[in-house]
C-alpha cells in the first residue's frame, strides 16, 4: 500500500472491512455486556414487598425511550459528521474537515443543554405518562434524571469517538468505548448495592455508574484526538457555528435522529400498549431489548466501519469497491442475526433465567414472546446494511421512511390491533410483520441507490 494513500481506498475490502469493524464490533459487545449486566444487577434489587426487581426492571424500560432518544441526538449528529468528514477526506479538502469537527463538537453541547433541562424539570411527568406507579415510577424517575442531567459524558464520546473513526483510527475508538464500559461494569454492583463503604444507591446507582463511565470515556477520546488524530483539527477558540455546514451535517443526521427518535416513540407506545394488559410484560420487553443488543450492537459497531469506507470511495469515485463492501457486510450481518434467531428459538428461558428478579411471571410471558420475536432476524439484517448504505451516500432520509413506516405506520398499530384480538399471545408477531414490511420498502430504496448514484459512477 502507498503510505500516500488512504487505506480505505486501496486495502483489499474484506481485509479493510475487518480492520475497520472488527475494533468496533469488540467494543459494541462489551457496551452490550455492560447494558446487560446493569439490568442483572437491577434485577436483584430487593424489599420487603418481594417487587422491586419486577419494578426496577419495569423501570429501565419506561426510561428507556428517552434514553433512546438522548442517544438518537449523539448518534444522528456523529452520523453526520462521519460521512461529510470521510467524504471530504476523500476529496481532500481539509478546510470541511476542520469545520464539520468543530460544528459537530458545538452541536453535541446544544443536545447536551437541552435533556440537562429535561432530566431536571420532566423526569416524573415521563415515567408517569407511561402509567407508572409505585416503585417504578420512583425508580424510573431516579434512573432518568440522573442519565438526562448527566449527559454531557456520551456526547462527548459519541463526537470524538467519531472523528475518530472518521479518519480510520477505529482501535483508538474501541479503547475509549471499552474503557467507558468497563468502568460502568466494575461501578454498577458497587453503587447499586453500597459496596466497600459506598451508600446503597439502588436503580440510582445504576444511573450514576453509566454516567460515570460515560464521562471518562468522553475524556479519553477527546485526548486521543489531540494526541493522535493529526488529519482533524480541533480548535474552538473563537469558534463561530458555520450554518452552512451544520446544514449538511443534519442533511444526513437529521434523518438517522428522526430514525432513532422514531425507535423511542415505539419504545413508548408499547410500554403503554403492555402495561393495560399485563405490568410484567413491560420488564419482559425490557429484557428482550437488553438481550437483542448482543446482536444488534455488534452489527451496528460493523456499521460504523462500513460509512466511512462508503463515503470514502463514494468521494474517490470508486464503484467497485463501494458495491464489494456493500455484498461483504451483508454476509457479516445475516451471520449476526442467524445466531440471535438461533439463540431465540433453542433457549429463551435460559436467557430470561440470567434476569432472576424471583418473579416467575417473567419466564412465563418471556418464553413464547422471544420465541416470536425472534422470526424478525431473519430479516432485519438486510433492512439495517441498506439503510447504513443509505446515510453513508447522503440519503439518509430514505432510511427515515423505511424506519417510520416499520415502526409507526406497521409496528404500532400492529401490537395494539393484535393485543385487542388476542392479549400478549399475538402482540409480539408486531415485529416480524413490521420486519417483512421494512425489507420490501428496503429492497426498492436500495435498487434505487445503485441505479441512480452506484452504478452512473465510471471505472
Amino acid at each position: 500500500m502507498n503510505e500516500k494513500e488512504n487505506k480505505m481506498g486501496v486495502m483489499p475490502i474484506n481485509r479493510l472491512l475487518i480492520s475497520m469493524s472488527l475494533p468496533m464490533i469488540l467494543s459494541m459487545l462489551v457496551q452490550a455486556f455492560y447494558n446487560i449486566v446493569d439490568s442483572i444487577f437491577v434485577a436483584r434489587i430487593e424489599d420487603v414487598s418481594g417487587t422491586a426487581g419486577t419494578a426496577a426492571l419495569s423501570a429501565l424500560g419506561m426510561a428507556f425511550p428517552f434514553q433512546m432518544l438522548l442517544v438518537a441526538f449523539g448518534t444522528g449528529t456523529g452520523v453526520g459528521v462521519n460521512a461529510m468528514l470521510s467524504k471530504a477526506l476523500g476529496e481532500k479538502d481539509m478546510k470541511s474537515v476542520k469545520k464539520a469537527a468543530n460544528n459537530g463538537v458545538f452541536l453535541s453541547l446544544c443536545s447536551f443543554l437541552v435533556f440537562f433541562l429535561v432530566g431536571l424539570f420532566l423526569a416524573p411527568t415521563l415515567i408517569a405518562s407511561q402509567k407508572g406507579e409505585g416503585l417504578t415510577l420512583e425508580y424510573g424517575t431516579q434512573y432518568l434524571r440522573i442519565v438526562c442531567m448527566g449527559s454531557i459524558g456520551i456526547y462527548m464520546q459519541f463526537i470524538f469517538e467519531r472523528l475518530l473513526q472518521s479518519t480510520g483510527k477505529t482501535t483508538l475508538s474501541m479503547i475509549t468505548q471499552m474503557t467507558g464500559a468497563i468502568i460502568n461494569i466494575i461501578l454498577d454492583p458497587i453503587l447499586i448495592f453500597g459496596l466497600f463503604g459506598f451508600p446503597e444507591m439502588k436503580v440510582a446507582g445504576a444511573a450514576a455508574a453509566t454516567i460515570t463511565g460515560q464521562i471518562c470515556a468522553g475524556i479519553f477520546a477527546f485526548i486521543l484526538n489531540k494526541k493522535y488524530n493529526k488529519e482533524v483539527e480541533l480548535e474552538l477558540k473563537g469558534f463561530k457555528p458555520d450554518l452552512p455546514t451544520i446544514g449538511r451535517i443534519y442533511s444526513v443526521g437529521l434523518p438517522a435522529i428522526i430514525m432513532q427518535s422514531i425507535g423511542s416513540v415505539m419504545t413508548y407506545s408499547m410500554n403503554r400498549i403492555l402495561n393495560s394488559l399485563e405490568p410484567a410484560a413491560v420488564a419482559v420487553f425490557t429484557v428482550y431489548f437488553k438481550l437483542q443488543s448482543l446482536f444488534f450492537m455488534p452489527l451496528f459497531g460493523m456499521n460504523n466501519g462500513i460509512i466511512p469506507i462508503l463515503a470514502f470511495n463514494y468521494g474517490a469515485r470508486k464503484r467497485k469497491r463501494m458495491t464489494a463492501v456493500i455484498k461483504c457486510s451483508m454476509i457479516y450481518a445475516f451471520a449476526f442475526m442467524a445466531i440471535g434467531f438461533a439463540l431465540f428459538q433453542a433457549i429463551p428461558e435460559v436467557l430470561l433465567k440470567i434476569f432472576d428478579t424471583g418473579d416467575a411471571s417473567l419466564i412465563t410471558l418471556g418464553v413464547p414472546a422471544l420465541r416470536i420475536i425472534g422470526w424478525h432476524y431473519l430479516l432485519a439484517w438486510f433492512c439495517i446494511i441498506a439503510g447504513t448504505t443509505f446515510q453513508a451516500l447522503g440519503n439518509g432520509v430514505y432510511s427515515m421512511i423505511v424506519s417510520v413506516a416499520r415502526q409507526l405506520v406497521v409496528l404500532v398499530p400492529a401490537a395494539y390491533i393484535l393485543g385487542k384480538i388476542g392479549g400478549l399471545s399475538l402482540i409480539w408477531w408486531c415485529f416480524p410483520i413490521a420486519e417483512l414490511m421494512s425489507l420490501v420498502v428496503s429492497a426498492f430504496f436500495l435498487i434505487r441507490i445503485y441505479r441512480k448514484i452506484i452504478a452512473p459512477i465510471p471505472e
